[in-house]
């Protein structure tokens, strides 16, 4: 699996598409189509052509919140928050070969996430972000040092986690030496899309 997820930003249709295509042209190979707010119809279009885009290459194009939307245009899978759908139910609509990641928030969202057998963990936010309306508590440093202890005080394998919420390039070494999988990156990335190579080398 894939160590860097680019967060798709923007506040109109163009910008999205502009935004997802210099990431895939830097080389980023996985993207999670996120626009919150985004009005229906320009939301499904906007996935549509990010799944061709991702198909061209050879990109892992994975969807925010919409399990039907994802399942429609056959994307390779869906994040989903723990306010949304149950994984359960997610992965009935889309069955079994295609990725489901979870956001969580804490240890015992950590567990829940690891019960309904995601693939993958969305686990933040690290820092205060700008791309999320209602953020849960920060995290820091500290707090994925403590659900990874916890994780191994329980003798629990430790689930592919990635960090997400305000990481930067600088963060990578300190988050790989506390035990993170990968990282999900929107800002840094939006704003200098060149940068991806640096993190790709990072995470290797």
């Amino acid at each position: 699996m894939e160590k860097l997820q680019y967060i798709s930003q923007g506040f109109t249709i163009e910008d999205q598409e502009l935004n997802i295509r210099k990431a895939l042209d830097n080389g980023i190979q996985w993207i999670q189509v996120r626009w919150k707010n985004a009005p229906e119809n320009e939301f499904i279009k906007l996935c549509e052509t990010s799944k061709k885009l991702c198909s061209k290459y050879q990109a892992v194009c994975i969807i925010n919140d919409h399990v039907h939307i994802a399942k429609e245009i056959d994307a390779n899978g869906v994040h989903i928050g723990l306010q949304d759908m149950p994984v359960e139910a997610a992965r009935f609509i889309l069955g079994e070969d295609k990725l489901i990641g979870g956001t969580a928030n804490t240890f015992q969202d950590v567990l829940q996430r690891m019960t309904e057998s995601c693939d993958y963990i969305g686990l933040g936010p690290l820092r205060f972000t700008q791309t999320k309306e209602k953020l849960s508590p920060v995290l820091g440093f500290k707090g994925y040092q403590d659900i990874i202890q916890e994780l191994k005080k329980r003798s629990l394998d430790i689930p592919k986690l990635f960090a997400i919420g305000g990481v930067v390039l600088n963060d990578i070494k300190l988050l790989q030496q506390i035990g993170i999988y990968g990282v999900a990156v929107s800002g840094q990335i939006t704003g200098q899309p060149s940068i991806i190579n640096k993190f790709k080398t990072a995470l290797q």
